[in-house]
């Protein structure tokens, strides 16, 4: 599929900066029937249509990269609050993805006790692994790749999280084993709409915190830790006495 783009500067591939309306984009965002990371023909066929409605180019050298950041399409991704960069040549990606990862990293944390850890994000068709499909969206700044954790209690609540957002529209998800990974192609539009959703109606999803109970936890620390009580704690988990064990996913209710 070839992608079309709205400007050239100094010869150079340029990326869309109008926002096009989000009814316009809901085919391409509907969720399919069964949820899975499996990864498909059809979602590569959905992730390319987005990204070409997105009028984003497909990076080709390093030069493009720096070009795309220099004019503000793509933006340094910094780390830090609950997630980290590794082995990262080009650590940037679009406006879209760094809200998303900001937004994901400090629930992750919470939930895990140890750090998203983020091994990918833009990669111009010219530095893509020799693995890669060559229908991948990296080069489009849109996509991201996620350690898959050795815990697997971190593993299922990263699933479920990557399933329900793959199910609410705004992104898709694929499991690859070579290394380990999550691979996830973001919708910018259709995630900047859902958070927007969120926050507007008060239902933003970090309002309430999942968290994994780890060694020497107790319902009265969790709570302290984040700002709460264990009564609010007891309840949010139909809980009827302090038992907890290790490994457990508790929902800590907060004032965020």
């Amino acid at each position: 599929m070839r992608l079309t783009t709205d400007r050239r500067f100094g010869g150079l591939p340029g990326a869309a900066v109008t926002l096009l309306g989000l009814a316009c984009l809901t085919a391409a965002a509907a969720p399919a029937e069964a949820q899975s990371l499996k990864g498909s023909k059809k979602s590569l066929d959905l992730q390319n249509r987005v990204a070409s409605q997105h009028d984003y180019t497909f990076i080709e050298t390093s030069q493009q990269v720096r070009w795309f950041v220099d004019n503000g399409y793509l933006v340094r991704v910094p780390g830090g609050n609950g997630y980290e960069l590794k082995s990262m040549t080009y650590p940037f990606a679009r406006p879209a993805v760094a809200l998303f990862l900001s937004r994901l990293g400090p629930q992750y944390r919470a939930a895990c006790g140890e750090p998203l850890v983020v091994t990918s994000l833009t990669r111009p068709t010219t530095r893509q692994p020799r693995n890669a499909s060559s229908r991948s969206v990296h080069p489009t700044g849109m996509a991201m790749d996620l350690r898959r954790s050795n815990n697997r209690s971190c593993r299922n609540w990263m699933e479920n999280v990557l399933l329900g957002l793959e199910g609410a529209g705004v992104l898709e998800a694929t499991y690859e084993r070579n290394p380990p990974h999550f691979h996830v192609a973001l919708f910018p539009r259709q995630y900047e709409a859902y958070v927007e959703r969120k926050l507007a109606t008060g239902t933003d999803e970090e309002t309430d915190l999942e968290y994994m109970v780890r060694r020497g936890d107790s319902l009265w620390s969790i709570a302290r830790r984040h700002g709460t009580d264990v009564s609010r704690l007891r309840a949010a988990n139909d809980l009827k006495g302090s038992q907890i064990y290790e490994g457990q996913l508790l929902t800590v209710p907060t004032d965020r």
